[in-house]
C-alpha cells in the first residue's frame, strides 16, 4: 500500500525568532541615509503610520508629515462618514469593551460622504503635508478619481489579502493595470505575503506593495480564519520578488511591512529582511497626537457579518517626535525608533536602506531576547 502523501511544511519566522548579525565594518550612525521613495514621492524617514481611525486624522497626518513620514488616510472609516468624527472617535474609546464591537458596528453602518473625502484630503494639504489615503478593492473605482482630484498624493489600495486576480460573479473585478493609467498618482496595494503575488502585483504597475496578514496588535485574521505568515518570512520572500521584478524591468517597486513592529528591534530586522519602508499602528495610537485617545482598531473591526480586529488600549505614553526621535525616557526600544534604525545600520555597516539589505544577515535566534537576560526578566534593573 502507498504510504500517505503529507503536505510539507517549511519553517516561517517573526521578529522575535531572529536577530541580525554585526557587519565587518561600522559607518557613523549619522551618516546614514533612511530616505524613502515611492514612485514621485520623497519621504525624509520609511515610516508611514496605519490607515486606523485611531491613529490618523488629518492633524495626526500633518504632524507626522512635519516630521518626515507619511500618515495614510482610512476613507472609509469615520472621518469619511461624520462632519464631526471627533465626538464620534471619543465614544469609541469611552465605550465599555464588551460593548465595542457593536457599537463599531453602529458607527460603520453610516453611509460615507462623498463630499467629505475631498474634504478630507484638502484639509491635509492645507497643512503642508503630503496625502496618502487608503480605500477597499470593492471601493477604488467609485473613490479614487475623487481623490486623486481633490490632490491626494497616494493611493493606497488595501484589504485582509489582495491578489491581482479576484474571481467573482457578480462584478468586473479591479484591474490594477487599468487604475494605474487612470490615476496620476502612486498606488500602492496591499496585503500580501508571497512571492508569487507580490510578483504578480509588481506587474501591474503598481508603486509599492504592503507586507503583511494578521500581525498587528488589532487584528485578529490569524485566530478567526487561520491565515497569516510570520513577518519576517514574508518580508523576505516579497523582497525577493522584488528584485526578481527590478532584474526584469529595471524598475524598483518597494515593499512596505506592516504590522508587528513594536520596538526598535522589530523595526531593524524588517528592513534586515528586505523590508524598504514599514507601517506602523499601534506605537503612533499611543502618541498624544493620535486620535483615538490611547485606543485603536484595525479597519476589519467592524465588519458587520465577520469582525477580524479588536479594540486596543495602548494608552497615552509619549509625544509623535519622542516616538520617532527622542529623546526617549525608557529602555525598552519603544521609543527614538529612527535612532534605532540609524544605529543598527551603523552596526552592520550600511549607509542606505538598500545597504542593509544586502550587508545585514539574519540568523534563527529564538533566545535573543531571553539570553543572559534573567535580571530583566526578574524585575530587579
Amino acid at each position: 500500500m502507498q504510504g500517505a502523501r503529507l503536505k510539507e511544511l517549511r519553517p516561517a519566522y517573526g521578529f522575535d525568532e531572529v536577530a541580525i548579525v554585526p557587519g565587518e565594518v561600522t559607518v557613523n550612525p549619522d551618516q546614514t541615509n533612511i530616505g524613502f521613495e515611492l514612485g514621485n514621492v520623497t519621504l525624509g524617514i520609511p515610516v508611514l503610520a496605519s490607515a486606523m481611525d485611531g491613529v490618523v486624522d488629518p492633524d495626526f497626518a500633518i504632524a507626522l508629515g512635519g516630521l518626515g513620514g507619511l500618515a495614510v488616510l482610512n476613507l472609509e472609516g469615520v472621518q469619511a462618514r461624520y462632519e464631526d468624527a471627533k465626538s464620534v472617535l471619543a465614544e469609541i474609546a469611552n465605550t465599555p469593551a464588551g460593548e465595542v464591537t457593536g457599537l463599531l458596528q453602529r458607527v460603520y453602518s453610516e453611509p460615507i460622504k462623498e463630499a467629505l473625502l475631498g474634504e478630507r484630503v484638502r484639509e491635509i494639504k492645507a497643512g503642508g503635508a503630503l496625502c496618502a489615503v487608503s480605500v477597499t478593492p470593492q471601493t477604488t473605482k467609485r473613490f479614487a478619481p475623487l481623490v486623486a482630484e481633490a490632490g491626494a498624493d497616494v493611493l493606497v489600495v488595501q484589504s485582509t489579502v489582495t491578489t491581482a486576480r479576484h474571481i467573482s460573479k457578480s462584478y468586473r473585478g479591479l484591474i490594477f493595470s487599468e487604475l494605474c493609467q487612470q490615476v496620476p498618482i502612486p498606488v500602492v496595494v496591499g496585503n500580501t505575503v508571497t512571492y508569487a503575488t507580490t510578483l504578480e502585483l509588481m506587474r501591474t504597475g503598481i508603486a509599492g506593495v504592503l507586507v503583511g496578514v494578521g500581525p498587528g496588535a488589532a487584528c485578529t485574521t490569524r485566530e478567526v480564519t487561520g491565515v497569516g505568515v510570520p513577518q519576517i518570512t514574508a518580508t523576505l520572500d516579497c523582497s525577493a520578488a522584488r528584485d526578481q521584478y527590478f532584474r526584469e524591468t529595471r524598475r524598483y517597486v518597494p515593499i512596505i511591512t506592516d504590522g508587528g513592529i513594536r520596538t526598535g528591534g522589530d523595526l531593524c530586522k524588517a528592513f534586515a529582511a528586505g523590508a524598504d519602508a514599514v507601517m506602523i499602528g499601534s506605537p503612533f495610537a499611543a502618541t498624544r497626537e493620535a486620535p483615538g485617545q490611547g485606543y485603536h482598531w484595525g479597519m476589519a473591526t467592524p465588519h458587520a457579518a465577520l469582525p477580524r480586529g479588536i479594540r486596543i488600549n495602548v494608552g497615552v505614553r509619549y509625544s509623535l517626535e519622542q516616538l520617532l526621535f527622542g529623546p526617549t525616557s525608557v529602555n525598552d526600544g519603544t521609543q527614538n525608533l529612527m535612532g534605532a534604525l540609524r544605529v543598527c545600520m551603523g552596526m552592520v555597516g550600511a549607509l542606505t536602506i538598500k545597504d542593509l539589505h544586502h550587508r545585514a544577515e539574519l540568523v534563527v535566534a529564538p533566545s535573543i531576547k531571553t539570553e543572559g537576560k534573567a535580571f530583566q526578566l526578574s524585575g530587579r534593573l
